[in-house]
């Protein structure tokens, strides 16, 4: 109601003001006189009437309600539908169903076990288990072993392998220790003969031609989260075989960091100690002893920006061999750099390295198992090493790296075959009938060249391969005994469902090697020889009956050639183990 009377307030309103409008210009109209164009007397200027608000009458409180009430026409609307020809017929929808890929339990233990032809078992295990909320408890378990039957040597060919490997794991906030025991025990028999030479079936049947050897180790390493102390590795072992040769070794290197800012400096300590001796000398007399102490330090300062890299240090030797009470300070480059130039894609590295590298009797009797117990360690000096390549992806699913390098060494280990001992009919060692090896060092000149390729193919298969090449260049020796020019290995992996495959393809070149004949010449130089060219081909495929129980079967040396990887020494033909896993948890 109230919104009624406002508006016929208005509306009174509007009359007055139009009113009032009409009454002002009607009385200027009635103020002027006539004008006369032709008179020449004074015209007179009348002000025109402008009225007040006292002047207009008072609108009403309460104005009359005179609106007419008009009601709406009613429509009603209708719709007719026409059809129109049509051909297309919509596919009915049909739900899709979403696949869920099949989600693959991970067991932590398990166990494998295999039997092949030459008399060959396998065992294999690892175990763990959490004793406490952030520790745990592991035992890695390894054994091959194989009575051998090689039809074209004249003594007994059998070896085993056994490694063992028990350790504790802590971890929490601050850091992460761990800390293991190894055990290793090895039997290789010397059966290379030279073929050259012919020995009694009576010398033959005295010779037990077993060279056993047996390591225990203890090996710690600590990370920490934050602290100046980064991580350390602690290293204490002790090696001996059944001739009486052995070895002592400990190593601890602590690495400290300071960061500052996108830089950071760290320090790396090496010190390192290494005992033994020999049984004997070759050619007889008492063994030989030797003793070294190394303590080094290199600092690092290391710049990282979003596409380089650069590490500018130096690595500080003190080097003591106490065998003979020397002592010396050396000091090698260690720096490196990487730069990418299209990310992912190309990436270009360089540096230079050195150092010294304590040669082991461990190390080297596990790269070949007929060295002789009258081993000798000198260290490796590596003056320096110059070193560049290039590594990416030239596609999404295939990458490479290629690298170049030319290092100066001094006293680089060559293995190279003992002259024979024996006439043929008296009895002597068992590692003296022209069947061990000798370590000769030599100062060398190494250019090496690698590369690598892998292809991922689809999630099922992947395809790749690596090549070595070698040029050494030797300051005394006549030959690079034993060191090959090229060596390649080509692998290829598939696993689709239940089966899984894997192929592998060794390549190595000519080794050369001497084979002296007996009595020992000393004014003619020993033959030459040469253990040639082998490509090595093994495949594994397995089968999963389900998540635990799985059945494998290996093959190694498909092509079944007998060759030699070091001369005097043909391997077994083809070799195959079959057998099965179960995987558990504890």
């Amino acid at each position: 109601m109230q919104t009624i009377q406002n508006i016929n307030q208005k509306f009174m309103l509007r009359k007055v003001l139009l009113l009032s409008v009409l009454l002002l210009s009607f009385s200027a109209l009635i103020a002027q006189k006539p004008k006369d164009t032709l008179s020449t007397e004074v015209i007179e200027v009348v002000k025109p009437y402008v009225p007040t608000i006292a002047d207009s009458f008072k609108i009403n409180d309460v104005p009359s309600n005179s609106e007419e009430v008009v009601e709406k026409d009613s429509i009603t609307y209708q719709i007719n539908s026409v059809p129109v020809a049509s051909t297309f017929t919509p596919n009915k929808g049909k739900a899709k169903s979403v696949v869920k890929p099949e989600k693959i339990r991970l067991y932590d233990n398990y166990i494998s076990a295999g039997f092949g032809n030459y008399t060959s078992p396998l065992l294999n295990g690892y175990l763990k288990t959490y004793p406490q909320r952030d520790s745990e408890l592991g035992f890695i378990f390894n054994h091959h072993s194989s009575k051998g039957g090689i039809k074209e040597v004249r003594l007994a060919d059998a070896y085993s392998d056994t490694d063992a490997n028990g350790y504790y794991k802590m971890e929490d906030n601050q850091m992460v220790w761990r800390l293991g025991l190894n055990l290793i025990h090895g039997k290789y028999n010397y059966y290379g003969l030279p073929e050259n030479q012919t020995f009694s079936q009576e010398l033959l049947n005295k010779i037990d031609p077993k060279h056993s050897y047996f390591g225990l180790g203890v090996i710690g390493a600590i990370d920490f989260s934050e602290s100046i102390v980064s991580e350390g590795k602690v290293l204490m072992s002790t090696f001996s075989d059944n001739f009486g040769s052995s070895e002592q070794h400990f190593r601890v290197q602590p690495k400290l960091e300071l960061p500052i800012a996108t830089e950071r400096i760290n320090f790396e300590f090496d010190l390192e100690y290494l005992k033994g001796n020999s049984y004997q000398q070759y050619h007889g007399g008492d063994g030989q002893k030797y003793k070294y102490f190394n303590l080094g330090v290199t600092p690092n300062f290391e710049i990282l920006r979003e596409q380089l890299s650069i590490n500018l240090g130096v690595k500080l030797y003190f080097i003591a061999n106490m065998g003979h009470k020397t002592a010396d300070v050396k000091a090698y480059p260690n720096v490196d750099a990487s730069y990418q130039l299209i990310p992912e894609v190309l990436t270009v590295f360089a540096g230079a390295g050195g150092g010294i590298y304590n040669n082991t009797y461990e190390e080297l009797l596990t790269e070949n198992p007929y060295l002789s117990p009258t081993f000798y360690s000198v260290p490796t000096d590596e003056k320096y090493k110059f070193y560049g390549g290039v590594k990416g992806k030239i596609a999404s699913n295939m990458g490479y790296v290629f690298t170049g390098s030319y290092a100066k060494k001094d006293n680089l280990p060559l293995m190279q075959l003992n002259p024979s001992l024996s006439n043929g009919i008296d009895e002597v060692k068992p590692y003296q009938l022209g069947n061990s090896f000798q370590i000769l060092y030599d100062i060398a000149e190494v250019i090496a060249l690698e590369g690598e390729l892998t292809f991922d193919f689809s999630k099922q298969f992947t395809f790749g391969g690596n090549a070595n090449m070698s040029f050494v260049n030797l300051q005394m020796q006549k030959e690079n005994w034993n060191i090959t020019s090229l060596k390649a290995n080509v692998f290829a992996d598939y696993h689709h469902d239940k089966w899984k495959g894997v192929a592998r393809l060794f390549m190595m070149t000519d080794r050369k090697d001497i084979n002296s004949a007996y009595p020992i010449d000393l004014t003619v130089f020993p033959e030459v020889v040469t253990a040639g060219t082998y490509l090595d081909l093994n495949a594994e495929m397995a089968y999963s009956f389900s998540e635990r129980l799985a059945a494998f079967a290996k093959a190694n040396n498909l092509l079944t050639t007998h060759y030699k990887r070091y001369y005097n020494y043909p391997v077994q033909g083809l070799q195959i183990i079959a057998g099965i896993t179960y995987k558990f948890d504890l």
